[in-house]
């Protein structure tokens, strides 16, 4: 089977799939549906063969089971899916979330505009139509005010007027349409700058909201609130933690399901990733409104130093100033949106925890855990922090390839990228899928590239001795619970799963170094060479192209071609041919001259008598009759 016929096979089950789920009253995304299927095929439960043709029995039963899985209320592990593919499809980084914003405003624009540049108005009534419709323009883009306002409107046409009057309008129509678009987009902020100074001096400011003091209640109530759900999920997810030990030290117990307790593990261990990223983007929006403010005092110090007590000010002064004004308010606007996206997301994740939050409740769970204690990743981090507790790499054979790095000895240590999100490899696979964070401090394993981290010393030597079976034993536990490839970025094991974009998360700034005695040497030829195959330093030949060059353009005919020049058009000239002429006497006669001939005698002989040439004119007379 071809590629081509493949995809066809997989988009058809997809859409079949998804069908079927809408007829029973579930509506659900391809997106999804694809997920479900590479998870379904991924679980060696189900055994499917990969390497071979699914046959029609094997289409119907994966559509059943996707179907079934689907349709499942009451599973944590959809509910983690759900909610992976949410943030995949929804998520960006912060320029992303920009630029997109933008577009969508620029295109929202775009007819407003287009009216504007392809106007043909003549007469007065026009031209002040015209000049109106610059006006809302200039409002839109600035998203200072409504365009239906009355006081809003003319406070933007005062401060238009000041810049561009009615009477440049003659100017205006004469540009081409790309100078119209640019004049409009700096005349918007001129005009925004100047309503903000305006504004600031108390003189105006009509329907301009203070996005700073309103920044400065809404990032932080955001930000309390994106931690007020991770304290939350961390919460449950320790309960789930410190459940499913204690029921995987005696399996003799009674108790909730352990599938179930693992796959709820999961989901908030999911949620908690997405929270921080968001709670990461919120104060990055802190920083950034922080920095604005600070820009925006010191541009209207400025600019009210540049027009204190002076009648007239150049525009070459006060216009840049006026731009850069508008410039940092659109930051503030920029902070405003990206804000309400993120609390958008966050109100929007919370869904796919309720399935584990209604089936596992305090009142749940409190019997089963009785008297066991709750640890806390930073408690378990600390009890794991000392000297006893790290790894001693000369105390064990370890093969080679393989180094543990420490704070002390590694450059860039806590910007180290984690494999597997920090999560221990050796107790995801000793103890079948359960989530504990490592602990740096033991010692960081770097094999291939990759670095591991451990929740004890002993697992870590205990991986240190074959990392490639743990490896393949962790993919192993990924396809029983593909929602693991998303949340442990297992994207290299499983090629055809994307990842979310993540922006800096998670990545390094510089490349860890290990510290170490090291020395440098000077190369002898550090510069790039840089011949110029032009130059001359012999005299005399510069002298005979300086001669050749001065009788060249002596010359009676030159011609030169450049490259612009050159195959630009082929050049036709036309002349008048010479005409065929005769003329005609009165008589018509011709002559007929004999022909020369000359007789050369005694030319032979050469023997004893000397030869003696004899030279006879046979030539006829002319006069001669013929």
């Amino acid at each position: 089977m071809s590629r081509a016929q493949a995809e066809s096979v997989i988009k058809n089950i997809i859409r079949e799939i998804a069908q079927e789920c809408a007829s029973k009253g579930q509506a659900v995304s391809e997106t999804l549906v694809a997920f479900m299927v590479k998870a379904v095929v991924l679980d060696p439960n189900n055994e499917f063969n990969v390497d071979r043709t699914l046959t029609k029995d094997d289409v119907q039963k994966l559509i059943k089971i996707c179907v079934e899985r689907l349709l499942d209320t009451r599973s944590p592990a959809l509910d983690t899916v759900k909610m992976q593919v949410y943030f995949d499809m929804n998520y960006t980084t912060r320029a992303d979330f920009l630029e997109e914003h933008r577009r969508v405003l620029e295109q929202r624009l775009q007819p407003v505009v287009r009216d504007i540049t392809d106007s043909r108005a003549r007469t007065r009534e026009e031209l002040e139509s015209l000049y109106r419709k610059i006006v809302s323009a200039v409002l839109l883009r600035s998203g200072l005010g409504s365009p239906t306002d009355i006081a809003v409107v003319r406070e933007a046409t005062a401060a238009l007027q000041s810049v561009f009057p009615q009477t440049e309008l003659g100017t205006f129509m004469s540009l081409v349409k790309r100078d119209k678009e640019r004049q409009l987009k700096e005349l918007t902020l001129i005009v925004t700058g100047i309503r903000l100074f305006n504004k600031e001096c108390g003189k105006g400011g009509e329907g301009i909201d203070d996005l700073p003091a309103i920044l400065n209640e809404a990032v932080p109530a955001t930000t309390q609130n994106v931690d007020a759900e991770i304290q939350i999920t961390t919460r449950m997810a320790h309960k789930y933690t410190a459940l499913i030990e204690k029921m995987q030290a005696d399996p003799t117990l009674e108790g909730p399901s352990l599938q179930l307790l693992k796959e709820s593990l999961i989901n908030s261990r999911q949620h908690e990733a997405f929270l921080r990223i968001l709670l990461n983007d919120v104060i990055g929006c802190a920083q950034q409104v922080e920095l604005l403010e600070s820009q925006l005092a010191t541009r209207m110090e400025q600019l009210k130093d540049t027009v204190r007590s002076k009648t007239a000010v150049p525009t070459s002064h006060v216009y840049p100033q006026f731009i850069a004004l508008a410039h940092l308010w659109s930051g503030f606007q920029d902070e405003m949106v990206l804000l309400s996206v993120l609390s958008n997301i966050l109100a929007s994740l919370e869904p796919f925890t309720k399935t584990h939050r209604e089936m596992f409740t305090e009142e749940v769970l409190a019997p089963f855990l009785g008297d066991v204690e709750v640890r806390g990743d930073e408690q378990r981090i600390r009890e794991t922090t000392g000297m006893e507790f790290r790894v001693d790499p000369s105390e064990f054979r370890i093969r080679e390839g393989i180094e543990f790095l420490f704070p002390e000895t590694t450059k860039n240590f806590e910007k180290l990228p984690l494999q597997y999100r920090g999560y221990c490899g050796f107790t995801l696979v000793a103890n079948d899928r359960l989530l504990l964070p490592g602990n740096p401090e033991i010692g960081v394993l770097h094999y291939r590239e990759n670095y591991y981290v451990f929740t004890s010393k002993q697992a870590a030597l205990e991986f240190a001795k074959d990392p490639d079976i743990f490896i393949l034993q962790v993919a192993e536990c990924a396809k029983k619970s593909p929602e693991l490839i998303q949340l442990l970025e297992l994207h290299q094991q499983f090629a055809t799963i994307t990842p979310y974009a993540q922006g800096d998360q998670g990545r390094m700034i510089e490349k860890p170094v290990t510290k170490c005695d090291s020395g440098t040497q000077t190369d002898t030829h550090f510069m790039e060479s840089n011949i110029v195959k032009s130059y001359e330093w012999n005299e005399w030949e510069l002298r005979r192209k300086a001669i050749k060059l001065a009788n060249l353009r002596k010359k009676v005919t030159h011609s030169q071609q450049t490259n612009l020049s050159n195959m630009r058009r082929d050049n036709v000239t036309q002349v008048y041919l010479p005409k065929d002429q005769g003329s005609q006497t009165k008589t018509e006669d011709g002559t007929n001259v004999p022909k020369p001939q000359v007789y050369l005698a005694g030319l032979r002989g050469g023997g004893v008598k000397p030869t003696e040439m004899v030279k006879v004119d046979l030539t006829r007379d002319v006069d001669e009759d013929m």
